[in-house]
């Protein structure tokens, strides 16, 4: 029997396939878990919540699950998640349970449902172990941005580990959970993956349900897997992936198997690069990125284009508007999504009297700086005169940025391959005073969620002993092709000496004198 810091480590199919072999149980992996998460926390803070009962509960129902089926011979069937633990970013609705959002204005707020993914995972039987930390309403690259503190990057102590869905990157990357969701929109999984080193995958807009997801812009965002490689973060896309009729942008596009046949072989994983043509957009080396960034990025084409694939400079020549795009768009959609939070209906309530007064209490007290900040932009965009020469000139420059991918998919290209963070993490506070540098975070993820496109980030090695992300783009319900990209460059590097490293803090978040990230904050530790 593998000891409990040993099944940590393990990746979700590996879990797995104890579970089914009788080696171990789920309460067994799952205690391992919830150890490995509460003895770490205080030093992350990449959990809001770790719910140890409910979690015990779903482990003892999956064994009973995993009993049943071998008693029938149906064990195979099962889903590979059945008994698997899972990160939730707390936006997810979970029945009972909290959805804050990473915000006070939601504080105390109970969810009276199960959002469409939960359900899914319940379906798998996967175990929900809690609700990871974000940027408040997700806006932010950093975690810096919730109102219950910032994330620490396992890989140092006093450096963020993106946004907004850092909490569930942080906790996939120091072996909390093999597995974690967030949600993208304008890179927050992508991001914060390269900069933990995981695997994050942002799908094709529509196709997983956003059905009990807290709204940022719903045009934009979309629910996406973290994992440790790129076989258990397909499986996990696999689970809660699919057509749902509450959410009618959601897709009836069939979700494919392949998803869950990602090769366990490493030259097999590396023959699908053969005859492949990728493009490797120039506006992706972006001004300000770090040289060291870009050597491994650089490298990691080399690899590709060593082991068959054909890698061809192109031009997405509408890139630099997506910034600018991105935030009009976003912040005008959320303008409008976060108008139902005003101390009525649900949420605390301050101020007495008439309703605005209520309402300017409440809304100034519980947004933080970042969405104030985002709503008056957004309502600017919206207003009266301003309208079309915002919004509408937008949406029109949203079609020609979307129009450069279609142009070069048609043309023959599978895939894109570029750098998914033009840096590696930074330090605590230090993009804080200065928002558009923050923007900046998510250059090279901006455009794939404007043109609602498919992409993943894997980890391409270190810079100065920290994760780089190699991100590859794909045409719409591309999934399994940019996984299995990913897959085969995990098997080019299963040598690479970065492979066998861990997380270089991950012994003094577990020492239970190290500081919360607010209080290196508050040291000067930034």
């Amino acid at each position: 029997m593998a000891g409990a810091t040993d099944l940590t480590r393990l990746h979700a199919h590996e879990q797995a396939a104890l579970l089914r072999a009788g080696e171990v149980s789920s309460r067994e992996l799952t205690e391992a878990q919830l150890v490995a998460a509460e003895r770490d926390n205080r030093a992350l803070n990449a959990w809001l919540t770790i719910d140890r009962e409910r979690a015990l509960d779903e482990a003892d129902a999956a064994d009973a699950r995993i009993a049943a089926s071998r008693a029938w011979g149906t064990l195979d069937e099962t889903h590979p998640l059945l008994g698997i633990c899972v990160g939730l970013k707390d936006l997810i609705s979970v029945q009972g349970g909290q959805a804050t959002a990473g915000s006070r204005i939601l504080e105390g707020y109970r969810s009276p449902y199960d959002a469409h993914i939960t359900e899914r995972l319940r379906d798998a039987g996967a175990v929900i172990l809690g609700k990871t930390n974000m940027d408040e309403f997700a806006m932010g690259s950093s975690t810096e941005h919730s109102a219950f503190g910032p994330t620490a990057n396992p890989w140092a102590l006093d450096r963020v580990p993106g946004g907004s869905s850092g909490g569930s990157a942080s906790a996939v990357a120091a072996f909390h959970v093999p597995l974690a969701l967030g949600t993208d929109t304008g890179g927050s999984i992508r991001q914060p993956a390269a900069l933990t080193g995981t695997v994050g995958m942002k799908p094709t807009y529509g196709r997983v349900s956003r059905y009990g997801i807290v709204a940022f812009a719903s045009s934009l965002d979309q629910i996406g897997p973290f994992g440790r490689d790129a076989r258990d973060a397909a499986a996990l896309l696999h689970a809660v992936a699919g057509r749902d009729d509450r959410d009618s942008t959601s897709s009836p596009a069939p979700v494919p198997d392949e998803l869950l046949s990602l090769p366990a072989d490493d030259d097999q994983a590396i023959s699908a690069l053969r005859g492949k043509r990728l493009g490797l957009p120039r506006e992706y080396f972006v001004a300000g990125m770090e040289p060291g960034v870009e050597a491994r990025v650089r490298e990691a084409v080399a690899a590709l284009e060593a082991a068959g694939a054909t890698v061809e400079e192109v031009s997405l020549p509408h890139t630099e508007y997506g910034l600018a795009t991105y935030y009009i768009v976003a912040p005008a959609e959320a303008s409008a999504n976060l108008a139902r939070y005003d101390g009525i209906r649900y949420g605390p309530r301050l101020g007495d009297g008439d309703v605005l007064s209520i309402y300017l209490a409440t809304r100034g007290h519980g947004f933080g700086a970042e969405v104030k900040r985002r709503l008056m932009l957004g309502t600017y965009a919206l207003s009266a005169g301003y309208y079309d020469a915002y919004y509408l000139k937008a949406q029109k420059v949203r079609t020609l940025i979307k129009g450069d991918f279609d142009a070069l998919f048609a043309q023959g290209i599978d895939a894109l391959v570029a750098p998914t963070s033009p840096t590696v993490a930074f330090r605590f506070g230090a993009r804080m005073a200065d928002p558009v540098s923050m923007y900046l975070s998510d250059a090279c993820t901006l455009p794939v969620n404007v043109a609602g496109l498919p992409g993943i980030s894997v980890p391409c090695g270190l810079s100065e002993g920290l994760p780089v992300g190699l991100q590859f783009i794909g045409a719409p319900w591309s999934e399994a092709e940019l996984f299995a990209l990913g897959r085969a460059y995990e098997g080019l590097t299963a040598d690479a000496e970065w492979r066998a490293l861990e997380p270089a803090e991950l012994a003094a978040a577990a020492d239970p004198a190290t500081p919360a990230p607010l209080e290196r904050v508050a040291a000067g530790a930034a």
